[in-house]
């Protein structure tokens, strides 16, 4: 029992010494609704770390979203992709306030852009860095609405606190906000791994998930395991918070080695450059394959990760025959709820039972240097650091798939695919295109550029590409209206746009010949103009639509509408 308080003591006191370095009352919550967390700080996503909390916006859209704080608009953007329609907001204490997959902004705001938008004739805007004290904004002021933008997101608020100077992204409830959290990680998976060579778990060379079994009070142990020389810890934890089903993050993750903390990292603050890192955190080999994510508990040699908090010898336990070891790992929430698991660990000396065979083909990649191979027609060409360490890969070009080892390895730097193509007639390279087909049943568009008779692409992804022909021309319709119809009660036109095979590329819209804003709803397949944008004169009007595919094919619409005003 004393033990306990002990450990939830020097939870608290660190919680709390990490909330004194930020301002806890100098930020209100962005929405005027109970805060229900659908993602955490710092959560594993796809080759980053989730760079601030979603807020659950009860599946509707149109929320207001207020300024947390006095301050100014600083930047804002209109994208597709990524984080939809976001505005930031710098504050004079040093912070600056994230607001990302909106609907609409704030009066004032969404028609600052919309001038922008219809100067540019583009419904993406790139980055609008207004003027300091441009738009200035006070606490609880409205300066956007909720929505789904960027991608194929469900409705909620993205919420984020950067540093102002370094940019570096701290977690939001380090600054008050309060979110209900009675409810501890949950641990779903162990791994254990021999490092070395001469490493041996259970007498094999090979990682093994361990089976556990609860204790009580959320605590878990595993059978005994012998073991020999340098091994390493991996854990598949989630956690949820009350109110929600979600999958979170947890805040920090802990190894103690017979007492001694050897390993420690917190999800307080990271920087977005090093984010790419969480593939070394991970096991990127085990998520490749089953999409699982185990969270290493030592540190990768070339990771430059920030949040780890103490490490002794990289988290690396080296075991020595003869001696016993209590291996303690603890998942904790931010709340300061705790999930342990209990490795008893014996050291014995042992031959392995299963040997790993020496990996060794012609393609021999040493991660301080270009390497560029080519095969068939087909070069790779990897620039140096690339990979985090000398390996040998797999290369093979044959029926003009390019496989280029598994995509099991994670990469730095992103590596050019480049094809001959010069077997095809001028009028086949227009549209052909690079494919990856990791996945046969859905290829993916890979980003083609064209120069005479070479293809290239550039990716960080390992793995099959070939060359596909993408014939047809993108689909154009007319939503709830017809062409010849009087509109007078409607206030918006919606079309559906698509492209099976490589995408939509752009599109083009004009009312009478003049440009109109469509935005448009990725999920939905459909591009909107809205009546409220500009009056029309007459009750005639003709509308003309383009849109172009990724490889050049386009299709367009027109038709005739009536309206009064």
């Amino acid at each position: 029992m004393r033990t306990a308080i002990l450990i939830l003591a020097i939870i608290t006191s660190t919680l709390t010494f990490s909330q004194k370095k930020y301002p806890a009352n100098d930020f209100r919550n962005p929405l005027a609704i109970k805060t229900i967390l659908a993602g955490t700080f710092g959560e594993l996503r796809s080759n980053h770390f989730h760079a601030g909390i979603d807020i659950k916006t009860q599946k509707r859209e149109g929320l207001k979203v207020l300024a947390t704080a006095d301050g100014y608009v600083s930047r804002i953007k209109v994208a597709l992709w990524g984080y939809g329609k976001v505005i930031y907001v710098t504050h004079p204490n040093g912070y600056t306030t994230v607001y990302a997959h909106l609907s609409k902004f704030g009066n004032g705001i969404q028609e600052y852009v919309k001038k922008i938008q219809y100067k540019k004739e583009s419904y993406e805007t790139g980055n609008i860095f207004p003027k300091k004290g441009q738009i200035t904004v006070k606490k609880g002021q409205v300066i956007g609405y909720s929505g789904s933008t960027g991608g194929f997101v469900a409705p909620h608020l993205h919420y984020e606190i950067r540093n102002t100077k370094t940019e570096k992204i701290i977690n939001p409830l380090l600054f008050g906000i309060d979110v209900k959290d009675t409810i501890a990680p949950t641990i779903k998976g162990l791994f254990v791994y021999p490092l070395a060579d001469s490493s041996r778990v259970n007498k094999s060379v090979r990682k093994s998930l361990l089976a556990f079994k609860s204790v009580g009070n959320n605590t878990y142990t595993t059978n005994r395991i012998t073991a020999k020389g340098p091994i390493g810890f991996g854990v598949q934890v989630f956690d949820r918070l009350n109110g929600a089903q979600n999958k979170n993050g947890i805040y920090s993750l802990e190894m103690k080695v017979n007492g001694h903390n050897v390993y420690h990292h917190s999800m307080e603050t990271f920087s977005f450059t090093t984010s790419k890192h969480i593939n070394l955190l991970i096991d990127y080999e085990n998520y490749a394959r089953f999409k699982n994510k185990f969270q290493k508990t030592f540190k990768h040699k070339s990771s430059k990760l920030k949040i780890f908090k103490s490490l002794i010898n990289n988290g690396v336990v080296n075991i020595k025959n003869g001696f016993n070891y209590n291996i303690e790992i603890s998942a904790t929430d931010f709340a300061g709820n705790k999930t342990i698991i209990k490795v008893p660990v014996k050291g014995v000396e042992s031959n392995a039972v299963f040997k790993k065979a020496k990996d060794t083909t012609a393609y021999k990649i040493t991660a301080t240097k270009f390497n560029k191979f080519t095969k068939n027609g087909v070069t790779i060409a990897f620039p140096k650091n690339t990979f985090y360490e000398d390996l040998y890969i797999d290369f093979n070009v044959e029926n003009t798939i390019a496989t280029i080892h598994k995509p099991r390895i994670a990469l730095d730097k992103s590596y050019t695919l480049t094809f001959d193509v010069s077997q095809y007639t001028e009028a086949e390279k227009k549209q052909l295109y690079i494919a990856n087909i990791n996945n046969k049943k859905y290829p993916s568009y890979q980003n083609t550029r064209k120069k005479g008779n070479t293809f290239y692409t550039t990716t960080k992804t390992l793995g099959k590409y070939t060359l596909m022909s993408d014939k047809q021309i993108p689909i154009i319709n007319l939503k709830k209206i017809k062409n010849g119809q009087w509109i007078t009660n409607h206030n918006a036109i919606v079309v559906k746009i698509d492209d099976k095979e490589t995408g939509v590329k752009s599109y083009r819209a004009t009312i009478d010949g003049e440009w109109i804003l469509m935005e448009y709803d990725l999920k939905k397949k459909q591009i909107v103009y809205d009546f409220k944008d500009k009056k029309l004169v007459g009750a005639k009007h003709v509308l003309e639509i383009e849109v172009e595919d990724n490889v050049g094919n386009t299709n367009s619409l027109s038709a005739t509408f009536y309206k009064k005003e």
